[in-house]
């Protein structure tokens, strides 16, 4: 049997190996941006890629949506509270070529950009407006964020403020103010409830006053809710209209 000789063999091998190097696979989810001899071809992609060995390089790009969570950052407001806050960034690649081309590492660059944005935002803010506006605080740093990565090829879509950390004396102050105010609330409530009664029997007395007889017929509906109790003693008050005969007989 004839041995093959090792030429062969070893020119085989590196021949499957090129073309190994030379076919990439790409996802639904992938792009592949081409520098032929240091110069930018293009972004391709998904399915079967062929490069041309040593002179081709490939750089995967991933353009599904990133889930960032910026670190907790120190924030001193507008009114001068100190506060601890973090948040979330959605974002995802559009652009695959300016991704690669325009910033070194388009992760760390949104990252960083991120978190100084953060605290630009909330420390031209003050504490109630934070509080209360999270919405727009959410949409004004999404559009920040968004307008300065535009030229790396990223699209910003969403901005969460996550958790906000107040000082503890500051913790103690809203919680006195707010029981303040339910306090308030109640006392409002009341006055209302008290008024609105007041008005109520003051419309009773003037039916009554127009019609005594409804006055006798409230008098036997109290006593007929006082018998059904059972109470060893009862007061039963006389209607003055009915002692008037007996005393104008008398003084005759």
């Amino acid at each position: 049997m004839e041995m093959i000789p090792v030429g062969i063999v070893v020119i085989t091998i590196l021949g499957v190996m090129v073309l190994f190097n030379a076919i990439r696979v790409l996802r639904e989810y992938e792009r592949g941006v081409i520098f032929r001899l240091g110069r930018l071809i293009a972004a391709k992609g998904p399915g079967i890629v062929f490069l041309i060995p040593i002179v081709d390089r490939m750089v995967k790009v991933s353009l599904r949506t990133v889930v960032f969570d910026v670190p907790t950052q120190d924030v001193i407001t507008r009114d001068n509270v100190s506060i601890k806050v973090n948040a979330v960034v959605y974002f995802r690649v559009v652009q695959p070529e300016k991704a690669i081309v325009e910033v070194e590492n388009f992760l760390f660059a949104t990252s960083q950009l991120s978190q100084t944005t953060l605290r630009s935002v909330l420390g031209q803010s003050e504490l109630d407006e934070i509080l209360s506006q999270r919405d727009k605080i959410n949409r004004e740093l999404q559009e920040i964020i968004d307008e300065h990565t535009e030229p790396w090829g990223i699209k910003v879509s969403n901005v969460e403020v996550k958790q906000i950390d107040l000082p503890i004396e500051m913790q103690r102050a809203m919680a006195k103010q707010a029981e303040a105010e339910r306090e308030r609330r109640a006392k409002v409530v009341h006055a209302e409830g008290e008024f609105q009664a007041s008005q109520k029997l003051a419309d009773a007395a003037a039916i009554i006053a127009t019609n005594p007889i409804a006055l006798q017929l409230r008098f036997l509906q109290t006593l007929t809710e006082v018998a059904a109790d059972k109470n060893s003693t009862i007061l039963f008050p006389v209607p003055i209209d009915v002692l008037e005969p007996f005393i104008d007989r008398k003084r005759k």
